[in-house]
Parts: C-alpha cells; sequence; structure tokens
C-alpha cells in the first residue's frame, strides 16, 4: 500500500543531502568540539559552520543562534531565561491562546513562582489583535510571546506589529517560530524580535536539533547550566551530526523555499476547496493569511480520531490538532478560544503539506476523506439528532 504523508505539521522527512552532511559526525568524525586536537577542531568548525547557515535563514548574526535539543526547548529557553533575567523589572508576562504547549505550560509554570500571566485571546480566525496585546501591557510586564503560526490552524500571526508595541514600551517579545522558519520568509530584523524559536525538522532536517535567535545584547538566563558550551547560555555536549543536519537543511531551505511553498500552496488551495464543498465541513483558521502547506477543518457529528483511523487504514497519515496534544482526547485550547465548541473541535482534522506530495495524493485525499464523513456520518447518532450542529452566526 501506497503511503500519503500528509502530517508535516507534526514532522518532516530528513531531506537527503542533509542526511549526506550529517554522515561523517556520526562515523569517523566523533570528536568533542571542546576538544584542543583536530578531531575536537573538526567538531567545532562544523558546528559554526551551521551557526552560520542558521543564522542565514533568519537573517541574524551567526552569534545570535544558541543550538537547543528542539523547538520546544527553544520556547522554554526563552520564556523562562527572559522572565527570570527581569524578574525584578516586574513579574507580568503576556502569552497568546493560539500557543503551542512548550509556551502555555512554561507560562502556568511561572505562574506558580510568583508570576502573572495574561492569555490573549484569538478572533474567529485564530487571529491576535495587536490591540489587546498593548491594552494588556502594564508597567509590570517583561516579557511578551506570541506564535508567529500555529500547527493547528495555520493562521499567520501580525508579528511585526505586536513586535513594535512591545518595542515601545521596553517588554522583550519572543515568537515560536517552529512552524514557519525554513517555511516562509523570517527575517528577524524585519519582524523587529528580541528572541525566536525555531526547529529543524520542521524545515527537513533531523529531530533532536532546534534554536533560539536571541537578539545581541538581550539579557537572558540559562535554562540549562554545567558548562561553557554557546557561550555559557546552553550547557552540554553539542549534538554535533545533529547541527550539521539543521545547518544543511537551513541552507536548502534557503535555496529551495519559494519553489516549496508555490508547490504546497497549490496542494493546500485544491484541498481547502474540495473539501469545504461537503456539507457541513468548516475550514479552521484564516482562509488566506495562512501557511502555504496548511489545511486544516472541522467536520461535523464525527470526531477527529474516527477520520485518522479510517485514513491510516488507507495509507493516508494526517492529524487532529497539535501533535504533541492530539493523544490527549481533549478539545484544542486554540479552538475552543476561536469560539468552535467543545463537540466541534472533537472534528478537527489538519492535512500539512510537503514537497512529497502530488497532484494525485490530494485526489486521493479528497476521495477518501469525502467518503469517509459520509460513512462516519451514517453510523453517528449525533448527525441524525443534529447535536452540536454550528449556527447561523456562530
Amino acid at each position: 500500500m501506497k503511503i500519503r504523508y500528509f502530517d508535516h505539521a507534526a514532522t518532516n522527512p530528513l531531506h537527503p543531502e542533509a542526511l549526506d552532511a550529517m554522515m561523517p559526525y556520526l562515523k569517523n568524525e566523533y570528536g568533542n568540539p571542546l576538544g584542543i586536537y583536530d578531531l575536537g577542531q573538526n567538531a567545532r568548525d562544523a558546528v559554526e559552520q551551521a551557526r552560520q547557515e542558521t543564522a542565514l535563514l533568519v537573517n541574524a548574526k551567526p552569534a545570535e543562534i544558541i543550538f537547543t535539543a528542539s523547538g520546544a526547548e527553544a520556547n522554554n529557553f526563552a520564556l523562562k531565561g527572559l522572565a527570570m533575567a527581569r524578574q525584578n523589572d516586574g513579574k507580568h508576562l503576556i502569552v497568546s491562546r493560539a500557543e503551542h504547549h512548550s509556551i502555555t505550560n512554561t507560562a502556568r509554570s511561572l505562574e506558580k513562582l510568583g508570576w502573572v500571566v495574561t492569555f490573549l485571546p484569538l478572533d474567529k480566525y485564530g487571529t491576535v489583535d495587536p490591540q489587546a496585546v498593548k491594552n494588556a501591557i502594564n508597567k509590570e510586564t517583561t516579557v511578551i510571546s506570541v506564535i508567529h503560526a500555529s500547527s493547528e490552524i495555520g493562521t499567520i500571526e501580525p508579528i511585526k506589529e505586536i513586535a513594535r508595541i512591545a518595542g515601545e514600551r521596553g517588554v522583550a517579545f519572543h515568537t515560536d517560530a517552529v512552524s514557519t522558519t525554513g517555511n516562509i520568509p523570517v527575517d528577524v530584523k524585519e519582524l523587529e524580535v528580541d528572541a525566536l524559536s525555531m526547529s529543524a525538522h520542521q524545515f527537513y532536517g533531523p529531530k533532536g536539533a532546534g534554536a533560539l535567535y536571541l537578539k545581541q545584547g538581550s539579557r537572558i538566563l540559562p535554562l540549562i547550566y554545567g558548562g561553557i558550551q554557546e557561550g555559557g547560555r546552553r550547557a552540554g555536549t553539542e549534538n554535533v551530526p545533529a547541527i550539521v543536519g539543521m545547518g544543511k537543511a537551513a541552507a536548502l531551505a534557503v535555496r529551495e523555499m519559494d519553489a516549496r511553498a508555490a508547490h504546497v500552496k497549490k496542494l493546500r488551495d485544491r484541498l481547502i476547496d474540495g473539501l469545504t464543498k461537503i456539507d457541513k465541513v468548516h475550514l479552521t483558521g484564516h482562509p488566506v493569511n495562512r501557511l502555504p502547506g496548511h489545511a486544516s477543518f472541522v467536520v461535523e457529528y464525527i470526531e477527529g480520531e474516527g477520520m485518522l483511523l479510517m485514513l491510516a487504514a488507507k495509507g493516508v497519515y494526517a492529524a487532529s490538532g497539535s501533535a504533541c496534544t492530539s493523544k490527549a482526547l481533549k478539545s484544542s485550547p486554540v479552538l475552543l478560544s476561536m469560539g468552535v465548541s467543545s463537540s466541534m473541535s472533537h472534528g478537527s482534522i489538519v492535512l500539512s503539506l510537503g514537497m512529497d506530495n502530488t497532484d494525485e495524493d490530494a485526489d486521493v485525499v479528497l476521495a477518501e476523506l469525502s467518503a469517509i464523513i459520509n460513512r462516519l456520518r451514517e453510523m453517528s447518532p449525533f448527525a441524525k439528532s443534529g447535536w452540536g450542529e454550528l449556527k447561523e452566526g456562530e
């Protein structure tokens, strides 16, 4: 059975050129980058080359890139590190309801330590209103974190406008750009952010490698103590093969980004056009201002898990909500904040595309998912009663 992969928001296959770049550091070039002999210095040179390539992807200086083990670690590092470095200035944080759990759960942990957190609401498209950010800032506010784009709904947030508001008030601003970096243009200077998180496997690099962009001069406390790696800001022996793979994937993204985006956008629009023609299937997220390879929906009367299992039986792999929370069987906080009812939110499905997807793949998904929706509705008592139906104006 042919596999048709529509879960690129969860992870991507490793680019062959990234794998090739990693192989020497999985075999003969095994030195510790802190070693003063040639084996160690070869590893150090490879890490620094990857730092330059990663910096170029987001228009940063190499010294502003701190390697981590994941995007989630970068998010934790940013929010905790920035907040703790500024705790004498105030203990008020602002984050949005669109955030990944690595931000919201970190914010909740800081609440237990005495910080006050304001969670910004979303409109029906999942967009954060910059005016709401401005209104939420007070004299105790030290850090704001708003995601660049949610992997659940694909909406791209007005980061530049929000960052400018934060800057005018002297508040540190971070954005989780895990879903955007390497997939759409991300320029830290244009966005005017103080910190930005990214993850290699979201742009065809390896798992186990992420990075935090930290604007030169920004104050931050380490999340991991113990050594002098990453300028003393992130201790631990560097994962050299993964970092090399991230650098290579970053260089490839710079070269291929426009072509990749055009390819997946065409398929995305085809999926959105076809699936929204099915009765009581609703697009989630912004209809236009969204990630080029992201199509997300809620389907009335049936659950996302049922759709995913039946699609998987046909060799089609998709998702329902965030990859980090889809197995929790709970209503998505992002969808709930957008005004989607709890019952409706359980019928979410996310189709995220990559450069390996084809027109044939899209046709198969449209045909299979349409048949699956009809079959599940025939089995659903809710479809017969109309329970949970989206009413006009909702």
